[in-house]
């Protein structure tokens, strides 16, 4: 396999009308990965975008037949169509299972020295079509600012050039902030152009990472929802890249995984509605889980990379350790055989979270084994601390021993560690017999070696402490009581909060010129000195407005009105110049006067409601409503307050009643190749659906 390091740094993106592989001027591209570079995550990515429009245009082909099918009584005509059907929904099931497959293709994603740890579980990047700003956001600017759009040219090119970047982050860092610069520029984009009352006709297409089916809406909620998803799946990603052999890797490692789960918890507390099945309440607990399951497992990582002291407290420590591992697999194992999880998360994922769960608490009756078998009470132990550790060690104790008798009795205690070490063989034996039913398992042949291993350590000690005149003991070790020093947390990284400069800031202030205000077009007025006096005060900060008109000053002849926006005096733009500035711009005010340009706010209340349907492709669709509810500022800046904006994603408390834009999720069951349900598209097509 060709290195994932090959290329994968490249800072450099592409345009679309560039088809040289050859070099660049400097400063050209914006940074982000080159999408021509052919490594094995690119090759992923890209396989990952032609089954999204294999995917589209099976389920066009299936409306466009049970539309027929609905619409003709020819019995000849309807057999045909039955058996078209059959044909689409087969290549369907085929290509889930392909996708299936790239969600199962973890070795890729690992670190090319990695050769002796267990492979971690990364999320894949959501997939998106390109979206044109140009046409929709100039035609805005013109019709609710009342500037030439054309003026604003460079900075719409700057960010659709930023979001193209976003489709191919580099793994690392830079390519967190890359996707955090895109999110809080979208957050500067929607107040200023996107209004709760009106559509502008641009529509964000985003495919779900684990059944490629796509959401079409105009609302950047949408938008914002899947940026921050690929930030979580892109720290994924750093975190199962990073060098597990080392300190410093896991450091990295735990760190990535717990941001990771910080941003999908950010993401499922905020995004109330979910356009895509893959951010879902259910299934982002579940990513959340499997997250902060994966950075435990670094961290007991980290605490045996120096090595396990042959010691009685230190091996009940390590045993502990492993058996937090194992519960929050467990956890994970649990939640992702819930129905409709169950049905949409890879085979490879529920195997390895079984797997994990098994190998973890293996490990840990090996370690209390070990502790019982190897360590007896001598009279130089501390008795009292070893009674103690042994008590906490479990939650009932062995047949109703007390640990004192059982620290005493040499005979007690390799009778409990034998039956410790056959819960860790038969755990070993039910690691192997899961990591044989799934074939992408099979592939990873450190995984085989790993759990062979164990299996031969754990058998070669029972060998060791197995008498042959022994009668067979059946009794069953108790559970292990979980514990760590260090347990893994969720982590919001501050890159979701990153500072930007709003490209569109010539707009004017956005807590004035944003997209809920109305305004009127800006109108020229010439001001006169009358008695060296213009006739009106100023006030407020940036823009400044117009107060204590005097109604028969000359400017109040021209269309002067109390409240009016001051927003240019001459060549001057002055939307962020406070009231000292444009004092300033007006005390050289002479006899043959100044122009000045202002705007008034208009009522928005009587703004009608737009559709919420459109026609796309010839295919109906609906599309999702931001219904923010907001109130109305007063016109005095001194005593407006701004309302405090909704969080981005709490649009779907607003709108009860919003259309849906989300196909209905599968709900048959289809036996796959590995006996496990496998996700099915829907049978018929309601108001809720998009194709």
């Amino acid at each position: 396999m060709q290195s994932v390091e090959n290329s994968e740094m490249t800072d450099t993106l592409i345009p679309n009308d560039c088809k040289s592989n050859g070099p660049v001027e400097n400063g050209y591209f914006k940074k982000g990965c080159n999408p021509f570079a052919q490594t094995g995550r690119s090759k992923l990515q890209n396989k990952r975008a032609r089954l999204n429009q294999q995917i589209i245009k099976q389920m066009r082909m299936r409306a466009g037949a049970e539309n027929l099918l609905k619409a003709t009584s020819n019995n000849k005509v309807r057999e045909q169509v039955v058996l078209e059907l059959s044909y689409v929904n087969s290549d369907l099931q085929l290509l889930m299972e392909q996708l299936e497959g790239l969600n199962s293709s973890v070795d890729v994603y690992q670190n090319v020295q990695e050769t002796s740890s267990i492979p971690l579980i990364p999320l894949g990047l959501k997939e998106t079509k390109d979206v044109d700003f140009s046409v929709a956001l100039k035609d805005f600017i013109l019709e609710h600012y009342s500037e030439d759009g054309s003026n604003f040219q460079v900075e719409i090119d700057d960010l659709m050039d930023l979001r193209q970047a976003c489709r191919t982050p580099s793994r690392n860092p830079s390519g967190v902030d890359l996707l955090a610069s895109y999110f809080s520029q979208l957050s500067f984009l929607e107040p200023r152009f996107f209004s709760p009352t009106r559509q502008i006709g641009i529509f964000f297409t985003w495919y779900d990472s684990f059944t490629g089916v796509p959401v079409c809406q105009q609302n950047i909620s949408l938008e914002k929802a899947s940026i921050l998803f690929n930030m979580a799946a892109l720290c994924s990603q750093i975190g199962t890249r990073a060098d597990r052999q080392t300190q410093a890797g896991l450091e990295d490692a735990i760190a990535a995984f717990q941001k990771s789960a910080g941003v999908l918890h950010y993401l499922k507390e905020t995004f109330t509605h979910t356009p895509s099945y893959d951010m879902s309440p259910a299934m982002l607990s579940m990513l959340i889980r499997l997250m902060v399951a994966q950075a435990q497992e670094c961290m007991f990582e980290q605490i045996t990379l120096p090595g396990i002291r042959n010691e009685f407290f230190s091996l009940l420590k390590i045993a502990q350790e492993a058996a937090k591992v194992g519960e929050t697999y467990s956890e994970v194992h649990q939640s992702m055989i819930q129905t409709p999880i169950k049905n949409n998360v890879p085979f490879f994922w529920t195997t390895m979270s079984e797997l994990k769960t098994n190998h973890y608490n293996s490990l840990a009756h090996y370690f209390v084994s070990t502790a019982l078998l190897d360590h007896h009470l001598t009279p130089s132990d501390d008795e009292d601390k070893q009674e103690k550790a042994l008590s906490q060690l479990y939650d009932t104790m062995p047949e109703g021993r007390s640990p004192l008798d059982i620290l005493k009795d040499k005979e007690e205690r390799r009778r409990i560690g034998k039956a410790h070490l056959q819960r860790s063989i038969m755990g070993h034996e039910e690691a192997i017999r899961t990591h044989s039913r799934c074939r992408h398992l099979q592939k990873l042949d450190i995984l085989s070696d790993i759990l062979q291993a164990g299996l031969k350590r754990a058998l070669t000690k029972f060998e060791q402490n197995d008498k042959e005149d022994e009668f067979t003991d059946y009794m069953l070790a108790p559970d292990i009581i979980s514990k760590t020093e260090k347990k893994a947390e969720m982590e919001i990284p501050a890159a979701t909060k990153v500072k930007v400069k709003d490209l569109f800031q010539r707009l004017g202030p956005l807590s004035v010129f944003s997209a809920k205000q109305r305004w009127s077009a800006p109108r020229t007025i010439r001001l006169r000195l009358q008695d060296r006096d213009l006739g009106f005060t100023l006030k407020g900060d940036a823009p400044v407005q117009i107060q204590s008109l005097d109604p028969l000053c000359p400017a109040a002849a021209e269309g002067l009105k109390e409240g009016d926006y001051l927003v240019a005096v001459g060549d001057t733009e002055c939307k962020w110049l406070g009231v000292s500035d444009v004092m300033k711009l007006l005390k050289d005010v002479d006899e043959e006067g100044v122009n000045i340009r202002v705007v008034s706010m208009l009522d928005s209340s009587s703004q009608p409601m737009p559709t919420k349907s459109a026609t796309y492709g010839g295919l109906p669709k609906t599309y999702s409503m931001i219904c923010l509810a907001h109130d109305e500022d007063d016109k005095n800046p001194k005593s407006r307050k701004v309302a405090k904006k909704p969080s981005f994603l709490s649009w779907g408390l607003k709108n009860k009643q919003k259309s849906s834009s989300t196909l209905s999720l599968p709900n048959a069951d289809y036996n796959g190749p590995w006996n496990r349900p496998c996700p099915t598209y829907p049978n018929s097509y309601n108001e809720s659906a998009l194709y």
